[in-house]
């Protein structure tokens, strides 16, 4: 082919290109502008409690027992890990695409046309071989192979693979998000029944406290210190506190089956520590800076990840505006009896096509897309932006609830040691008839409350600690 033929090809091809790029709307380059701010407090330490393995931050061998098989029956967990699998085939696919496709292909078959047609007509004159007639009917069998291959001209195919391996690599991030969720709300649900086991023990001897000044106001009744009112307000104490227990109960079976539900088994009992929950002691926090939520919260890497696919799809939908260069190819043989099938060359048979086109009128649909990979990636970047202020918020939010706990925990606790000796008092004092009745029941119904209170900000604050642990990006590593 002479330089003028080539330029008769070329020619019309990059005027084309330029006729199509000039239409062709241009990526807007988006980055988040706002910045987490320098310090949760005062302190700019960065020691980071997240750095610390689950394992190392719960020391309770029972809860870590139960953490332990959640991560390795829990169903939600188990979803996520078949997402990963799904996303690892995407990047195959899109890693296929970039290579020319190759098949083999086989085919027999008969003709038969009419001898009074312009082919059948010729075929009667024509010798397939010296000598010899074109069959009539006439067989035909092939056997060959075949290729096609879109040339990433415009790295459209390239950029839809690095999309997906960032796709990919978000829902790993994802995963570690679950993980980190998992752990925290296992060791919520496991202090919470620890603080009903502390509750249902309180309330089981108050009905004791109670059943025991029930008695003396029996007594009381019989010596005419007492009357019968006095009576059956103790007896409906008692009965309040019984009920409380039973509620108790049930909501101890409730959370032991939602500890069950994450551990994904079939009910049963939940081993644990049931001594004095009131003495445990919560670990210190070291919150570091916020900037290290960027590289250690799960949710914003995974955020992030999205917004950097979400860019490369705007990218792959703008490189559906530029013509596509497609190559097909075929070799093979050919002939009307297997015996020639091999034949060479005369049952040798070869094509090699190159096809370029672009869009040129009625580009909605495509302009429709781009615009949608737009949208989605400005929906990422204000997705990205509410994961970091969100996960700020949340760590000075369970900072604060832990300082102002710890302050409610001391008073709670003042005032239960104020009521138990207001309790020892007012017996005394029922007993020699000093105080009626009624003060009695008040001091026993307040003690009871403050003591279920206190137990109810323990258990706050150990999920306090749980949270801003997680909060923090502790729990996945």
């Amino acid at each position: 082919m002479n330089k003028y033929n080539i330029n008769r090809i070329i020619i019309p091809i990059a005027i084309c290109c330029a006729v199509i790029s000039c239409k062709v709307p241009s990526i807007v380059e988006l980055n988040s502008s706002k910045k987490v701010p320098e310090l949760y407090t005062n302190s700019n330490d960065t020691t980071n409690i997240s750095s610390i393995t689950w394992r190392n931050f719960f020391k309770d061998p029972y809860l870590v027992n139960l953490i332990d098989e959640a991560l390795k029956n829990n169903q939600e967990l188990n979803i996520t890990l078949q997402e990963i699998e799904i996303a690892k085939n995407d990047i195959r696919m899109r890693k296929g695409a970039l290579l020319p496709s190759v098949g083999l292909g086989a085919g027999a078959g008969i003709d038969k046309v009419g001898r009074y047609t312009s082919q059948g007509a010729g075929d009667a004159s024509t010798e397939i071989m010296p000598e010899k007639e074109v069959p009539d009917p006439l067989s035909d069998f092939k056997l060959g192979a075949y290729a096609h291959w879109e040339v990433d001209i415009w790295k459209k195919l390239r950029n839809s693979k690095k999309a997906a391996v960032t796709r990919y690599l978000s829902t790993i991030e994802g995963k570690n998000f679950v993980l980190t969720n998992l752990i925290a709300e296992v060791a919520d649900s496991y202090y919470e029944l620890l603080s009903l086991d502390t509750q249902l023990e309180i309330v089981r001897q108050n009905i004791l406290l109670q059943n025991n000044a029930l008695e003396i106001v029996k007594v009381q009744k019989e010596a005419a210190r007492a009357t019968e009112l006095g009576v059956q307000k103790f007896q409906a104490e008692v009965l309040s506190s019984k009920n409380k227990e039973y509620l108790i109960l049930q909501n101890i079976k409730e959370v032991e089956n939602r500890i069950n539900f994450l551990l994904g088994r079939y009910p049963q009992e939940i081993k644990r520590d049931k001594s004095d929950f009131l003495s445990l002691k919560s670990a210190f926090i070291n919150s570091g800076i916020p900037a290290q939520l960027l590289a250690n919260r799960p949710d914003i890497k995974q955020a992030e990840l999205d917004l950097v696919a979400a860019k490369l799809d705007v990218r792959v939908a703008r490189a559906e505006f530029y013509p596509s260069l497609e190559i097909s190819s075929a070799v093979g043989f050919n002939a009307f009896k297997p015996n020639y099938l091999f034949t060479m060359p005369e049952s040798l048979i070869y094509s090699l096509v190159g096809d370029i086109a672009g869009p040129l009128i009625n580009k909605n649909a495509i302009k429709a897309e781009f615009n949608n990979a737009n949208a989605r990636q400005i929906q990422a970047l204000f997705n990205y932006e509410k994961t970091v202020l969100n996960a700020y918020l949340e760590v000075v939010t369970q900072l604060s609830k832990i300082s102002n706990l710890e302050k409610s925990y001391g008073v709670k606790s003042q005032q239960v040691d104020a009521l138990n000796k207001s309790i020892s008092i007012s017996n005394d004092l029922f007993k020699s008839a000093r105080v009626d009745y009624f003060e009695v029941l008040m001091t026993q119904r307040d003690a009871l409350e403050t003591k279920l209170e206190l137990v109810d900000t323990k258990k706050e604050q150990m999920t306090a600690v749980v949270h801003i642990y997680r909060n923090l990006g502790g729990g996945w590593k």
